[in-house]
């Protein structure tokens, strides 16, 4: 005799209920996403403003070395040149990020209205863009700083023995 335990619940698979979607999103990404994008579009104005502070500050810079040239004449030789290109410099570097993350919070805001997946593949396709970014720039920043410590070393050497 084959006797079954009345006392066991029903055995039924779990399956989670699923929230109304957008597409493939739940209301909880969605509303992540929404709660995210004036952030991100925040950060990025930021750093195109800091971008303008960069040229400006350039172009003062410059100024005012040229006025004081003479003073840094005798000082030694101050490389005048230098400065205008390491300013546009670190600006290109701070624009790029700026640039990606003001792409993908409008993308996301877009989304929002449209529901079109087009809109939320490029605001993905723009974070995948700043991240990567930021990883190369770790990366070359990682390789820069120890050779930069070789050559202070080597230079603080050779100066050391010039002296004496």
């Amino acid at each position: 005799m084959d006797f079954e335990n009345q006392y066991n619940s029903p055995e039924t698979p779990i399956i989670p209920e699923k929230t109304k979607g957008f597409g493939n999103l739940t209301e909880i990404m969605m509303s992540y996403l929404k709660e995210t994008s004036p952030w991100i579009i925040f950060v990025a104005v930021l750093g195109f403003i800091t971008c303008g502070f960069i040229a400006v500050g350039s172009v003062i810079t410059t100024i005012g070395l040229l006025t004081v040239s003479n003073f840094l004449s005798e000082i030694g030789n101050f490389p005048i040149w230098l400065v205008v290109p390491l300013y546009i410099a670190a600006g290109l570097l701070l624009f790029f990020p700026s640039y990606f993350m003001y792409n993908a919070g409008t993308k996301i805001r877009k989304h929002q209205y449209s529901n079109a997946d087009e809109d939320l593949e490029q605001a993905l396709k723009n974070n995948k863009s700043l991240w990567k970014y930021f990883g190369i720039m770790s990366i070359i920043s990682l390789s820069v700083i120890p050779v930069s410590l070789i050559i202070i070393v080597v230079f603080t050497i050779i100066s050391a023995f010039q002296v004496s």
